[in-house]
């Protein structure tokens, strides 16, 4: 393996400069929701890609542009990058201490919107190239990304793109679009992401609200209409009562099975960081929690809107009510059949009035941990954090990881700056500079072993 001496002092001597560029990404908005700013930001990814001497092309979409990028390196071997330059709103703008799009440095962490989620990433494998460039004046194997822009808004573009250019992204291995360490500060290796099917559903009862003196014991309420299709939902013991809905669930292995009892217990720091006072079904943490955090499929409310929200009081009946659900869904559960189940469940409970729309969604998708990539980037991790990646076999969250994995066929690996209190999607993002640093070392050192793989 290649002296790491060279490298990691490169990487500690232009830390500053890496950051300075990643807050130039930062200072440019790019909101997919409000469809801000990402031409702009797109070009100023491109512009820094091709700074390191690849070959870059942005593809216009229906949607925001996509930005393929390719350098070959010493080894046939290649390695994929997948990002995106998109972020969250950054509302309510009253909760951030400095301006979101005007990134900030204090007490070793650097504020801002897209700071972790994903530009922080982005500058970081720019980084972590420079070092390799810097010591041997070439890449040890070829590296590819795939950057979109609209990642935060569902990845709309993404699918049609990848599966008319698979040759051009065609790959070995990907490196997914975060990472992190956990409440331990010990690295976390992500292998898979729930799926999502996210739809919003509405009720119409009559043309306009209605004093309730006199629609209220004579006029369909909106409101409870809403309320009560919820109901049919969800038990209280947490199951999903839609028919049909677990049919294709996949247990998970005796090996993951494994990975989960090995990881920490995380109820206290939960406890501290939410201020949850308990978890559901009365779990006391541990294993119980790591499996229902990941392992199960979940049917959330995410948002209830009806009638009067001001202040005080107003004696209104509600003509309209509408709810945004998001169904976490696992291996091998798809969204396009769960939005059926929805409507066939919804229909036969008596609320064929309710307008589903579908606000978007994906598969799950997982990786095997005993893919040697896997293995590979897992212990490559010691060198730099004293201790090897653990491995969570699927996470909570969802992306669009599945579009790759099954157009590319490739291993997908999770390896990024984040830290529990990144604050990504809220107020206040934030990374902090010593995770950067490492993350970068970590990179390094599989691009190395990557190169060390093609020759062997």
């Amino acid at each position: 393996m290649t002296d790491m001496n060279k490298p990691d002092q490169y990487l500690e001597q232009n830390l500053h400069r890496s950051i300075e560029e990643l807050k130039t990404f930062v200072a440019q908005p790019s909101v997919s929701a409000k469809k801000q700013g990402q031409p702009e930001c797109a070009r100023l990814v491109a512009d820094a890609l091709e700074k390191r001497g690849f070959q870059v092309t942005i593809h216009q979409t229906d949607g925001a542009p996509i930005i393929s990028a390719v350098r070959q390196g010493k080894s046939a071997q290649t390695l994929l990058f997948y990002d995106h330059y998109d972020v969250q709103p950054a509302e309510p703008l009253e909760l951030w201490d400095t301006p979101p799009f005007e990134p900030t440095l204090r007490d070793g962490k650097l504020f801002g919107r897209g700071v972790s989620d994903n530009k922080g990433d982005i500058a970081n494998r720019l980084l972590a190239i420079d070092a390799i460039l810097a010591d041997q004046g070439e890449l040890p194997c070829t590296v590819k990304f795939l950057i979109e822009g609209e990642e935060e808004v569902s990845s709309t573009n993404l699918e049609a793109f990848v599966n008319s250019h698979q040759q051009e992204l065609a790959a070995d291995a990907c490196i997914w679009e975060f990472g992190s360490v956990d409440f331990q500060d010990a690295p976390v290796q992500y292998l898979g992401l729930r799926g999502i099917c996210y739809v919003e559903l509405e009720v119409e009862t009559a043309s306009m609200d209605v004093h309730s003196g006199v629609g209220g014991t004579i006029f369909p309420n909106a409101a409870w209409r809403l309320v009560w299709a919820l109901a049919s939902l969800k038990n209280e013991e947490e199951e999903v009562l839609i028919k049909g809905f677990y049919d294709d669930v996949i247990p998970p292995s005796d090996e993951d099975l494994l990975y989960l009892k090995e990881l920490p217990n995380t109820a206290e720091e939960y406890r501290t960081r939410y201020g949850v006072k308990k978890f559901l079904g009365d779990m006391q943490g541990g294993m119980d929690l790591n499996f229902a955090e990941a392992h199960k499929a979940s049917c959330t409310i995410c948002g209830l809107t009806s009638g009067y929200q001001g202040k005080g009081s107003k004696t209104v009946l509600p003509a309209k009510a509408s709810a945004k659900i998001d169904f976490r869904l696992i291996p091998n559960q798809k969204p396009e059949k769960v939005l059926r189940l929805l409507r066939r469940h919804l229909d036969a409970h008596g609320f064929d009035d309710i307008k589903i729309t579908y606000l978007g969604g994906g598969a799950p998708s997982k990786t095997d941990a005993s893919d040697p990539f896997v293995k590979l980037v897992v212990e490559s991790a010691r060198d730099v954090y004293g201790v090897p990646m653990q491995i969570v076999p699927i996470t909570g969250g969802s992306g669009p990881n599945f579009i790759v994995q099954e157009a590319l066929h490739v291993p997908i690996v999770s390896l990024g700056i984040g830290y529990p209190g990144s604050a990504a999607h809220s107020p206040n993002e934030n990374i902090r500079l010593h995770d950067y640093l490492r993350s970068a070392k970590h990179l390094v050192r599989v691009l190395d072993a990557i190169g060390e793989m093609a020759t062997h």
